[in-house]
């Protein structure tokens, strides 16, 4: 077996080949856009860069066969949150063979260790954590946009090499959308869609810097109080929005506010994995027809919310049901979505957990985010539950 970094085109497009051995024959698996996948790698276009590197390798064997890839990287803003600085490994692609999975952690361990990491997490973004994180182990079936898929071997791979379970991650479904919710959520989101005190605004292109700024305001008030906070990227967050231009419906993403104070925001996409399925990774001027067809036919009949956030004052307040409330009639517009992913909730975050099944959805995927600690002497401790009291300090 060899490494074979990835530096150039010849070893990019290896690193795109080695998913398409692994899942050949799967009807579950929708191929990424290998220009999103790229992007995570080009400093120009990825902020995460600013306080960090990434590097990624191709593994072959003997005889130039593709084995697998990995990548590994690390932000010094979220990696020194940790009791130990923590990088990541992530893209992992590997067939079912122990000895190929434990040479590519290897090779991200032992990267990471020459940049001061402790720790790495896997599989992980390079960037913001509802994209393309954690490792697929009960749910295999068709995954939303932006949730990773994987063989069920690859949790036997991690395991065996010594990653741990550091949290949990569940996706609920709802089957046939907002008029299955409980009748009496509908009368809660009434009465508080109505109180004179909130609003509530959909996203607009045309206010979109106003847009971002709110969910920044919202994102750092609703989770500065976990133990591992960091404000979040306004780049990252604007760099996204705008690659995801084809996939945004202005009335899927609502933000509601107290007295024009921004407290709460849900964000919800079509699920394009539905056409990607359909692309083999690539979106260039001969596929284009296809997708403007594929659209056309209302191919996708699914949509995954991408996150939730309130502000804890307003977490009581029944905020969510009122943006639920105003949701509503856009889904009624666009009866072809037959079904809602509300993904993820992490169970360190129990209240998320219980607002997915307080409106009727049912879990039906769990992915996990592993944890390897570099010194095998060094106790292991679970993400810490976010308790009400916390929330409120």
């Amino acid at each position: 077996m060899h490494l074979l970094e990835v530096t150039d085109k010849a070893s990019r497009k290896l690193f795109h080949k080695v998913p398409h051995g692994v899942y050949k024959g799967d009807p579950n698996w929708a191929c990424p856009l290998e220009g999103m996948v790229e992007n995570i790698f080009i400093p120009e276009k990825n902020p995460s860069f600013k306080n960090g590197e990434a590097i990624r390798w191709v593994l072959l064997d003997n005889n130039n066969k593709i084995l697998g890839r990995i990548a590994a990287f690390y932000n010094n803003e979220k990696a020194l949150t940790f009791e130990q600085p923590t990088g990541g490994c992530g893209f992992f692609e590997c067939l079912d063979n122990q000895e190929a999975a434990n040479r590519l952690f290897d090779a991200a361990r032992d990267w990471l260790k020459t940049k001061g990491m402790e720790a790495m997490d896997g599989p992980v973004n390079f960037g913001e954590n509802y994209m393309n994180w954690g490792l697929l182990a009960e749910g295999f079936m068709p995954q939303g946009f932006g949730m990773p898929y994987n063989p069920p071997y690859y949790v036997k791979l991690f395991e065996n090499y010594g990653f741990q379970i550091y949290f949990k991650q569940f996706s609920y479904h709802l089957d046939t959308t907002l008029p299955e919710l409980p009748e009496r959520f509908w009368k809660v989101a009434e009465w508080v869609a109505r109180k004179p005190q909130f609003n509530f605004r959909h996203f607009s292109w045309k206010e979109k810097d106003k847009f971002i700024d709110d969910f920044a305001r919202v994102y750092d008030n609703a989770w500065r109080f976990h133990e591992h906070f960091k404000p979040i990227d306004k780049d990252d967050l604007a760099d996204f929005i705008n690659n995801s231009k084809s996939l945004i419906e202005e009335d899927f993403i609502w933000f509601a506010y107290h007295e024009d104070e921004p407290i709460a925001l849900f964000v919800m996409i079509p699920d394009f994995n539905q056409i990607l399925a359909k692309l083999n990774g690539k979106i260039n001027i001969l596929t284009l027809p296809k997708i403007m067809w594929l659209k056309w036919r209302k191919t996708i009949t699914r949509t995954r919310s991408l996150i939730i956030g309130i502000v804890p004052k307003y977490q009581r307040s029944g905020i969510e049901s009122g943006i639920f409330w105003h949701l509503r009639p856009a889904m009624y517009k666009k009866r072809w979505y037959r079904e809602m992913e509300l993904s993820w909730a992490g169970d360190f975050n129990p209240k998320i957990v219980a607002l997915y099944e307080s409106v009727g959805g049912k879990r039906t995927k769990t992915h996990y985010t592993m944890r390897y600690l570099f010194d095998r002497n060094k106790p292991f401790t679970r993400a810490p539950i976010i308790t009400a009291d916390a929330a409120r300090e």
